[in-house]
């Protein structure tokens, strides 16, 4: 009868093959299986007894009822945390019984300090018990058959024994003691042999061949051990023994400074933030500080103060649009918000007026400003905070003009870390020209505009960071880690290596997948997924024609109607679209009609006041209320040349009624410019209405999109703007992947095809599942869709649809991301990681 070990976790169960350690993946400590934990308690996996619990709890070995003999090591490299994140729950000699818990570990924390979260699951005594069956390559709850065993007849080692014993004492030069990967080096030299070799500290003893009994030893660094052997190849067992007790077996060279576990406080040298811009980059620290410009109160008199304050702002006016002529398509996005409050005529006439009060046209420049500032604080609303650092930008650029008084930081050298309490737009447009490697703030949010811009630039980003961030002196050197959200002040040689290989490794990757990035997208049994790009302006599309897109899932339409007193002519939107259309010839072009209302008004566009503009007026809404407006746009569209190739997607859609309306008002357009053909028309699945209808929208569209950003704050119930929540609005939330699932299902069944075209189609670790889910197109920012499509490449679609099923099962963001991580460590290297 078989012996069944099960799962002392839930987890995904994987190949012993995938742990990225070979005394595991080799089998020098035995054969099973490895999982990779959704759960925090370790539960036996049999009856039995506790052999061994490591002093640091990240390790605990047990012996079966039938002599099985079995390891859980919990990560890989978690002895250097020293116990730090674990807590035991039970004592070694302890008898349990299957299912009992053994120890507790912050999921989060340890993941976030170990090389790797995987917890093989050994037996130890392998040559003891054949593995007949084991789980693998799917999802697995705690106490669910891992392994089936059966016993194998041992054959009597044949060795002559006259009784003679010989042994040496050794000076353990292991930094941690003999743990798991020491233990398997020694079994498997004195396995070699065919005598007997045990080690003995004092009343304790373990047969050499045995790990378990080696932990069980429970030795530290600089313990004196006993080494004896005995048989006919005894003096050369003890040898080989002697020689390698003494080493440090390559232990001393793999302890680094484990990255600081959540639960306790950072490391010294490491400050936390809030990532701002994914990514990571190393470099010395250039301080930027935002020196103060003065004015003085009484002016020179009203006539000279107003052409002053004029001229000020036709020279200022005149830098911001050369900004936004030579910038990138975010670069112009922001800089054309810094127009439009520019020409604001509530600022000009509330300066004039204290002008004609007598006052210098640059206090009466500040005071109109900070009137301004203060109107959007009294509001309450964090997001619409986040835009007092617009305002203070162009306050300082008039001023500047009106003083001769510089109001940006000089070029800093190229591959520096900028390190400031804050910096603003215009300021980082500026630095930006000198490539730094990355930007660490004090202050500022996640969905600022000089977030924003880093994001489009490419540039690693922590902001939030605090005090702490004094500490980073000009000239030393900082580690900037914005996957994980710290900063490393002053890093020692070591840790400088790694990192610096790290980056090396992320470029490498990039390179490779760039290489191959023209060729079509197909998953590795032949899966068409189609790899889009989201796109803002011409030049988006040109860098997306380079990286491999296959065309545009998304064209924002709305980056020609923001920042302007009045709606873009029929001819500019088309000269726009075409010159899209033109750098993608023969491609799709998705054009999302005009989205705007909630956090994105048009001045010429003015909504009443609404108590939750997210709830209010947006998107197709918006179209609707304004039908000259949406048929100029459609009109713009329909002229397009070859006919066809740009298609139309309607946002924030909640209603088949609204598809319908907009189809009635396409076809009728399409009758007075006499095109006989249909266009295609989507729909942006952002609204849980229009996920859980996915099938009756299907109906009246032809293909539908979805938008993860808006639909992961509509299902959660959280304002992705509002950075007391922002952090929480995870797209990867299992009640947002059923939402797309259910689309993908809906979809699917009805003969349309879904995409996604939001930002968690630029996430590596959400591309196997999106693909997993049913998704067959995806749109993702430009500089990512070589490195997508490297990713889907890699994958069976079989092996997304397992991975995405177990997504599914996860109970928070959290658990998902842990998966997809585990899941990118064994299935295809993250790019980035």
């Amino acid at each position: 009868m078989a012996l069944i070990i099960t799962s002392p976790l839930r987890g995904w169960a994987a190949p012993l093959d995938s742990v990225p350690d070979p005394v595991f993946a080799e089998r020098m400590m035995g054969d099973g299986v490895a999982i990779h934990p959704l759960d925090d308690t370790v539960c036996a996996p049999c009856d039995g007894v506790i052999v061994t619990l490591h002093d640091s709890a990240h390790a605990v070995s047990l012996r079966s009822d039938e002599g099985v003999e079995l390891l859980i090591h919990i990560g890989l490299e978690t002895v250097a945390l020293k116990g730090r994140g674990f807590t035991p729950l039970v004592a070694a000699g302890a008898r349990v019984l299957r299912g009992d818990p053994l120890i507790r570990f912050d999921l989060d924390a340890v993941a976030l300090a170990a090389v790797s979260l995987i917890t093989p699951v050994v037996v130890t005594n392998a040559e003891a018990f054949t593995i007949t069956r084991r789980t693998i390559d799917r999802a697995v709850g705690a106490c669910e058959e891992l392994m089936a065993l059966e016993p194998v007849a041992q054959a009597p080692r044949r060795w002559s024994d006259d009784g003679t014993v010989i042994a040496q004492t050794v000076t353990l030069r292991l930094p941690h003691g003999i743990h798991a990967r020491p233990a398997a080096r020694i079994a498997e030299c004195a396995r070699g042999f065919a005598g007997d070799v045990h080690l003995v500290l004092g009343d304790r003893r373990g047969d050499a061949r045995s790990p378990i009994a080696l932990l069980a030893l429970g030795t530290r660094l600089g313990d004196s051990v006993v080494i004896e052997a005995r048989g006919d190849d005894a003096e050369h067992a003890l040898a080989a023994m002697v020689a390698l007790l003494a080493s440090d077996m390559g232990e001393s060279a793999a302890v680094a400074t484990p990255a600081p576990l959540v639960a306790t406080p950072l490391a010294p040298g490491q400050i936390g933030g809030v990532i701002a811009s994914p990514g990571l980059a190393m470099g010395p620290v250039v301080r930027i500080d935002r020196s103060a410009i003065a004015v003085q109160r009484e002016g020179a008199g009203i006539t000279v103060e107003r052409e002053a304050l004029a001229a000020a702002l036709v020279e200022v006016g005149a830098g911001i649009a050369a900004r936004i002529a030579t910038g990138s398509s975010q670069v112009a996005a922001v800089m054309s918000a810094h127009l439009a409050l520019l020409d604001d005529p509530g600022l000009a006439s509330a300066a004039d007026a204290r002008i004609a009060e007598g006052t210098s046209a640059g206090f009466a420049w500040r005071g109109a400003v900070h009137d301004q500032i203060d109107i959007l604080r009294a509001t309450g609303n964090a997001h619409l905070a986040e835009r007092i650092d617009d305002l203070i930008d162009i306050e300082r650029q008039v001023l500047a003009v009106l003083t001769g008084m510089p109001a940006n930081a000089d070029a800093a050298p190229p591959g520096a870390i900028l390190v400031a309490d804050d910096l603003l737009p215009s300021q980082l447009v500026t630095l930006a020209a000198s490539r730094p490697a990355g930007l660490c703030l004090a202050r500022g949010g996640p969905t600022s505009h000089v977030a924003i811009l880093c994001a489009g630039m490419g540039l690693p980003a922590l902001v939030a960071m605090g005090d702490a961030l004094d500490a980073a002196e000009g000239g030393a050197t900082l580690l900037l880690d914005a996957e994980a959200g710290c900063a490393t002040i002053a890093p020692n040689a070591t840790d400088s290596t790694a990192f610096a290989a790290r980056i090396t490794a992320r470029h490498a990757r990039r390179d490779a997948a760039r290489a191959t990035a023209a060729a079509p997208c197909h998953t590795a049994d032949g899966a068409r997924i189609e790899l889009f790009a989201n796109l803002g302006s011409v030049e988006d599309a040109v860098a997306a024609a380079a990286q491999g897109a296959e065309g545009s899932g998304l064209v924002r339409s709305e980056f020609l109607f923001l920042g302007r007193d009045s709606a873009p002519s029929e001819d500019e939107q088309h000269a726009a679209y075409q010159g899209i259309a033109d750098a993608l010839p023969g491609l799709p072009v998705i054009v999302r009609l005009l989205d705007i209302g909630g956090d994105k008004p048009a001045a010429y566009l003015p909504f009443a006041a609404e108590e939750n503009p997210a709830l209010g007026q947006r998107g197709i809404r918006v179209g609707l209320a304004h039908p000259e407006l949406l048929a100029t746009q459609l009109r713009a569209i329909l002229r397009v040349r070859p006919f066809g190739q740009c298609r139309i997607m309607l946002p924030m859609v909640a209603s088949v009624a609204e598809v319908r309306a907009v189809r009635a008002i396409t076809d009728r357009l399409r009758d007075e410019l006499g095109i006989a053909d249909p266009v295609e028309i989507g729909v942006m699945v952002e609204t849980p209405a229009a996920a859980i209808t996915a099938d009756l929208l299907a109906a009246e569209a032809d293909f539908l999109s979805i938008g993860t950003n808006d639909l992961s704050q509509y299902v959660l119930a959280m304002d992705r703007g509002n950075p007391a929540v922002a952090a929480q609005v995870d797209p990867l939330h299992p009640a947002v992947l059923r939402m797309i699932a259910e689309t993908c299902r809906r979809g699917a069944g009805a003969g349309r095809w879904v995409g996604v075209c939001g930002g968690l189609a630029s996430d590596p670790l959400a591309v196997p599942i999106l693909v997993g889910l049913g998704a067959t197109e995806l749109s993702a920012v430009p500089g990512f869709v070589a490195e997508a499509k490297a990713i889907v490449r890699s994958l069976t679609l079989a092996q997304t649809q397992a991975h995405a099923r177990a997504a599914l099962d996860c109970t928070s963001a959290a658990e998902v991301r842990a998966l997809a991580r585990a899941f990118a460590e064994t299935s295809f290297r993250e790019v980035g990681a």
